[in-house]
């Protein structure tokens, strides 16, 4: 199973869903971005290719592959919540607002794409979950 088609098809597909936030510069060489969206510093892979992020404000595709068996079905009675882990993971608690066959659209802090190489639990749009994702978490830029 893939996640994706193409860098290019990946971030059309996404737009709407992107994180708007800043872009710090990247040094020289690194794969990395340095992204601030959501009171949180993600450090995403870049997947736009190099030097195709500027500095500053961006709309970014923050895609996250989900831990097996971290997804639980929660109640909203506690809110948002994003922490990052490591130096390119998360765990958090959010809202689904768009479901998109094994790729869900949460909204913790900022909108996030989150999907898994397995089954997902049954969600409708509406209903708040908890998850964790592996390592890194992927960025894509749109412009």
């Amino acid at each position: 199973m893939t996640l994706e088609s193409s860098e290019r098809d990946f971030a059309a597909r996404f737009a709407p869903y992107a994180a708007q936030g800043l872009i710090y510069p990247q040094p020289e060489g690194s794969p990395l971005l340095e992204f601030v969206a959501g009171g949180r510093v993600l450090y995403l892979f870049d997947r736009s290719g190099p030097y195709a992020a500027a500095p500053g404000q961006a709309s970014v595709v923050v895609h996250g592959v989900l831990d097996p068996g971290s997804v639980e079905l929660v109640s909203p009675e506690r809110g948002e919540a994003l922490n990052v882990q490591g130096v390119s993971a998360l765990d958090g608690r959010g809202q689904v607002t768009h479901v998109l066959g094994q790729t869900w659209v949460v909204q913790a802090r900022l909108p996030l794409v989150l999907a898994a190489f397995e089954a997902l639990p049954p969600v409708t749009v509406g209903q708040w979950v908890t998850f964790k994702t592996l390592p890194p978490l992927h960025g894509f830029i749109i412009p």
